[in-house]
């Protein structure tokens, strides 16, 4: 058997070079991530000097100001709509208070969520490392901002929206089956583009002390979470399974389209006075509220874009669910 006439030897060498490139390339790939356990420590470090305990720290007594916005008129989804133009100024501050507290009820969903899958990741790692006592950490500042957000929708005059049935039920099969790629892809979807939206709000004069205050804290524990979400994620694309890499890639997509849906409840312009239905057309026609979505999530899509997530059906997902430019 001879090599260079196309036989079998050649490819079996053919095959083991390949073999050999991809292993160098991962090898190449893994010596430019940073060390788990390093990371991990220098985040508790920060745990222990930035964080809040939010009832303590903000002034749940002091009433709201009048004339105030509880979300900055520009981020509100109605925002430079033919109907948003009709809308006086009370009611369109009357409509951010509401969509502040749709935003806090999806927030107290997505960290419920997210606390299962931390759990799920640590389940079967050695307790003693900083990796899992991170983890652990991160679980309990999720808690304490679940709480910050019930209080901060009981402080006003506005209900609970929760999450369709149908996104409840989904998120139920999505916390359940979700690889570990998967899983950190979410939480920076959930995480990333509210937090571009509350850095913006924090220090907003226009906007209501207190939800400046709710916002500032989150932002601060956040910028941790979305650390420790990426590192872990980069490192997961690198060395998950192939199945496990385009699983991720669809579910993250898919997730994305819900998230999109949910990020605003129909049921706040009822609620203050709008038809529903007319107003749901002209926030999807609206190309402002595009943009703001694009533009909140961009930073996220292009490290997603950067790691290899944003691939193939997975790509075509995420342009669908209109974060993606």
């Amino acid at each position: 058997m001879t090599a260079g006439n196309g036989g079998p030897y050649d490819e079996v060498v053919g095959t083991a070079m390949t073999t050999v490139t991809e292993a160098e390339v991962l090898r190449d790939a893994l010596g430019l991530l940073k060390d788990r356990e390093q990371v991990a420590k220098r985040l508790l470090d920060s745990s222990a000097k930035h964080s809040f305990d939010p009832d303590s720290e903000l002034d749940w007594d002091a009433p709201y100001e009048d004339g105030k916005w509880f979300w900055p008129p520009e981020l509100v989804s109605l925002y430079d709509t033919p109907l948003w133009k009709r809308m006086g100024e009370e009611q369109r501050i009357l409509l951010s208070q509401h969509e502040a507290a749709a935003l806090a009820s999806l927030g107290i969903w997505f960290e419920i969520i997210l606390m299962q899958l931390l759990v799920r990741h640590i389940y079967d790692k050695a307790a003693t490392s900083a990796h899992v006592r991170y983890a652990l950490t991160e679980i309990e500042d999720e808690c304490r901002h679940s709480k910050m957000f019930a209080r901060l929708i009981a402080h006003g005059d506005t209900p609970w929206y929760p999450v369709s049935r149908a996104h409840q039920n989904l998120g139920r099969v999505f916390k359940t089956i979700s690889t570990t790629p998967g899983s950190f892809t979410a939480t920076l979807l959930g995480e990333e583009v509210l937090d571009w939206m509350q850095r913006l709000t924090f220090p907003d004069e226009r906007v209501q002390p207190l939800v400046r205050g709710v916002t500032r804290i989150h932002v601060v524990e956040e910028a941790r979470h979305v650390r420790y979400a990426r590192e872990e994620l980069r490192r997961q694309m690198l060395t998950a399974p192939r199945w496990s890499q385009e699983f991720t890639r669809i579910t993250s997509g898919e997730f994305a389209r819900v998230f999109s849906v949910a990020f605003v409840n129909p049921e706040v312009y009822t609620n203050v006075g709008l038809d529903k239905r007319e107003a749901v057309a002209q926030v999807r026609a609206s190309g402002h509220r595009r943009e703001v979505m694009q533009t909140g999530a961009k930073r996220l899509t292009d490290f997603l874009d950067d790691i290899g997530v944003l691939r193939g059906m997975g790509r075509r997902l995420w342009r669908s669910s209109g974060l993606l430019a």
